[in-house]
């Protein structure tokens, strides 16, 4: 009988490989893990040393470079005459106009505003690390720098744009002007009548003659650092106070015009020349109205004021006065919004240039039945002047309103990169200071449309790399 090949044999004995089992083994099962991963973490507080190149951190067309290129080709000479320190003369030499002037320019497009940031940046930052070259920048030159020189950031303003006029980019045919409200460095409760801001005033005044009194009872209660900052500030506190009560007859003024009680007139301890003003979302807060004059081909600043009025009524006429004394001549067409024409504006401004403005809508009237009419708001009036005749027939042709599209696709989309680079609040107080940003805003505007319209201006070239430059 043959034998069955599939059982199994049992009987193994005197084999060669009998100890081997029938079947493999499975593998022994690996033993439970017990101890903790190793594995490498980073240690952020050993020191490292590293040689390093400034000049390689930024690649070639960076904006810090574009500025820096753009600030060396400035005539800085009143800056430099404002420096007190001389070669060959004693004192701590000044940090360079042309670098505290490119940091602000940068910070400016980036929508940095504040002084203590920019500082902090230039020791973190690669780009503000690159302008600065190893130069250390404090704060308070930052902040004395930015508020100092309104007369010259005024002047590039105008040789600038003389530039761009010269190069072709500004042709300045059509003028869009719009107000922007920006909210002032002062809160609503500084904001005191007359008679709050006198006793606060003469508060201040005692206050200051008790520290006198108190010095000269006993020179060794204070250090003299102690005492004359106590002094220094209180001494600041008057002046602001009196700031207030002298800008209160203008603001009583406004009252009474407006049909209001005089002595209802506020004006605020922090900053005297802030205004309340209706914002853009309805509300009335401390603001400033900074006016913004834009060619419309190349959308490039051609005029910069700040008014301390809530209403656009009166800052035509300035403006355009601005625009001509600037560049020599004024545009043929100005374009504002129904906030800017009143009549006397109108009228000054009739031998200059071409105004396109909304006409309002007329109240309606009564005919011999008793039935309400209403007038035709584009037929000139009796008591019209020449030029608001003018303008009321104007803005009748479908020419002129096809025209006045442009204002909104120049004064607006101006206003809005302001916005987008940090012109929400301000951090200065004061006119003149208010003044310095606005400038200096428009600088950093102008400069990013030089690089789109003109970049020979800045030793660049005329190809796509040039105009991708200017896109960013």
């Amino acid at each position: 009988m043959a034998p069955d090949l599939e059982a199994p044999r049992q009987d193994r004995h005197g084999e060669l490989f009998e100890d081997l089992p029938l079947h493999p083994a499975q593998p022994p099962k690996a033993a439970p893990r017990v101890g903790k991963a190793r594995v490498v973490m980073p240690d952020r507080s050993q020191m490292e040393l590293r040689a390093m190149e400034l000049e390689s951190l930024l690649p070639a067309g960076h904006h810090a470079r574009l500025v820096w290129a753009w600030v060396q080709q400035q005539d800085l000479s009143a800056m430099y005459a404002a420096i007190k320190v001389q070669e060959g003369g004693v004192g701590r030499s000044a940090l360079a106009p042309e670098l505290l002037l490119a940091l602000w320019l940068y910070a400016t497009l980036q929508g940095v505003g504040s002084a203590r940031q920019l500082s902090a940046l230039v020791m973190q930052h690669d780009a503000y690390r690159w302008i600065s070259g190893g130069v250390q920048v404090n704060h308070h030159s930052l902040s004395d720098f930015r508020v100092a020189h309104d007369v010259a950031f005024d002047e590039l303003l105008s040789t600038s744009l003389a530039a761009l006029v010269s190069a072709g980019a500004v042709r300045l045919e059509r003028v869009a002007q719009d107000g922007m409200r920006v909210r002032a460095s002062a809160g609503a409760a500084s904001f005191r009548r007359r008679g709050s801001l006198q006793d606060n005033l003469e508060a201040a005044r005692e206050r200051v003659r008790e520290l006198k009194a108190q010095l000269d009872a006993d020179p060794g209660q204070y250090s003299r650092r102690q005492a004359a900052a106590q002094q220094r500030a209180r001494q600041e506190m008057q002046q602001r106070l009196q700031a207030a009560l002298d800008r209160l007859p203008e603001l009583e003024a406004i009252k009474r015009r407006n049909g209001e009680k005089a002595n209802k007139a506020r004006a605020s301890s922090t900053d005297a020349q802030a205004s309340v003003m209706k914002m853009a979302d309805g509300g009335f807060r401390p603001a400033y109205n900074l006016q913004l004059a834009s060619d419309c081909d190349s959308q490039v600043i051609v005029g910069v004021d700040v008014s301390t009025s809530g209403s656009d009524m009166a800052q035509l006429q300035p403006m355009v006065e601005q625009v001509e004394q600037r560049l020599g001549h004024t545009p043929g067409q100005w374009l504002v919004d129904g906030g800017f024409p009143a009549h006397e504006q109108l009228d000054a401004v009739a031998d200059k240039t071409e105004v396109l403005a909304p006409v309002p809508e007329p109240r309606p009237k009564k005919d011999e039945h008793g039935r309400e009419v209403l007038p035709d708001k584009h037929e000139p009036k009796d008591d019209d002047s020449a030029a608001v005749a003018a303008w009321r027939v104007r803005m009748s042709t479908p020419e002129a309103r096809e025209v006045y599209k442009l204002r909104a696709a120049t004064a607006e989309c101006v206003n809005a990169q302001a916005r987008n680079r940090g012109l929400q609040r301000l951090g200065v107080r004061g006119l003149p200071k208010v003044r310095c940003i606005a400038l200096l805003y428009a600088l950093a505007h102008n400069l990013m449309r030089t690089l789109a319209l003109a970049p020979q201006l800045l030793g660049l070239g005329q190809g796509a790399s040039a105009a991708a430059l200017g896109a960013v």
